[in-house]
């Protein structure tokens, strides 16, 4: 977790910059932020975040893809929900399905990684809040220095939960 807190603290030194604050609203930081609400049912926004999604079966692809991993995996007696593989670059105001900010890893048979979630973590600089398809997101829930919302979908490993929900109790990290 620490390595996470580091990796977000350093984003939000990277926004404030040269002693400017974050910009406060999608005109000032330039955002282009997509509208996730389009005509697709949820169903189809599912299978498109799957299908590009898959790519990341492996932490190896995962880090070709660009994402680092933050080391700790991540549990509470809710349940776990692995190790998240962040790609910085992607933590903005902007909410694209298609390009998660994290990939998630679990402990699998023998203690292989397999992949289960994918996560969003969108910057609030004052635009609407982001939905997936429908489904609100979360105000906070990462260790993100600024304010931001953040979604976990549980793609790859059914969560009984829900769908959406922060913690999977079929996630173990031991």
């Amino acid at each position: 977790m620490r390595t996470l807190s580091v990796t977000f603290s350093l984003l939000a030194l990277t926004m404030i910059g040269c002693g400017q604050a974050p910009p406060t609203s999608p005109a000032e930081s330039g955002a282009a932020l997509k509208q996730v609400d389009a005509p697709a049912p949820q169903s189809g926004l599912l299978g498109a975040v799957r299908r590009v999604s898959a790519r990341f079966h492996s932490e190896a692809q995962a880090t070709k893809h660009g994402y680092v991993s933050t080391v700790d995996c991540v549990s509470s007696p809710a349940g776990g929900m692995g190790v998240h593989w962040l790609k910085e670059s992607l933590v903005d105001p902007v909410f694209d399905p298609l390009h998660p900010e994290n990939v998630l890893f679990a402990p699998g048979p023998n203690g292989i990684p397999k992949l289960v979630a994918v996560e969003y973590v969108v910057i609030n600089v004052g635009q609407p809040a982001p939905t997936f398809g429908g489904q609100a997101f979360d105000v906070g829930g990462t260790p993100v220095p600024v304010p931001h919302w953040s979604l976990h979908v549980w793609l790859w490993k059914d969560n009984p939960s829900g769908l959406f929900a922060a913690f999977n109790p079929d996630v173990s990290c031991d």
